[in-house]
């Protein structure tokens, strides 16, 4: 599966900004779908996860309650809506795919397959 990300830019902070990550090849409702973010001079960082069939999620301590993982498996796309956004948030966002995914679980780790990011910039 090839997986690309989108709808990175530049907001204020305390804004809102959703990124896309749309997948090729194979069908995407074989894998789990991984949000992971890096910032500069910083390790990259697990954000958010969902399971095959999208009715299971997990996110970061530092995201719950701000950022929503959602996906349209007909469409092969995978979005991560993001709302009051801080400069801590400041990174190119990156999605991933784990392949022999459980139906029913999310994963921050183990992930086969990634895309090229996007970056987000949280600035006045």
């Amino acid at each position: 599966v090839q997986l690309q990300a989108s709808g990175g830019g530049l907001v204020q902070p305390g804004g809102s900004l959703s990124l896309s990550c749309q997948a090729s090849g194979y069908s995407l409702d074989e894998y789990a779908i991984g949000w992971f973010r890096q910032a500069p001079g910083k390790e990259r960082e697990y954000v958010a996860s969902i399971n095959r069939n999208g009715g299971s999620t997990d996110y970061a301590h530092s995201v719950k309650g701000r950022f929503t993982i959602s996906r349209d498996n007909a469409n092969k796309k995978v979005f991560l809506h993001m709302n009051s956004l801080s400069p801590e948030d400041t990174a190119i966002y990156y999605c991933a795919a784990r392949s022999r995914a459980i139906l029913s679980a999310t994963y921050q780790s183990g992930f086969d397959y990634w895309g090229q990011g996007t970056l987000v910039t949280v600035s006045s």
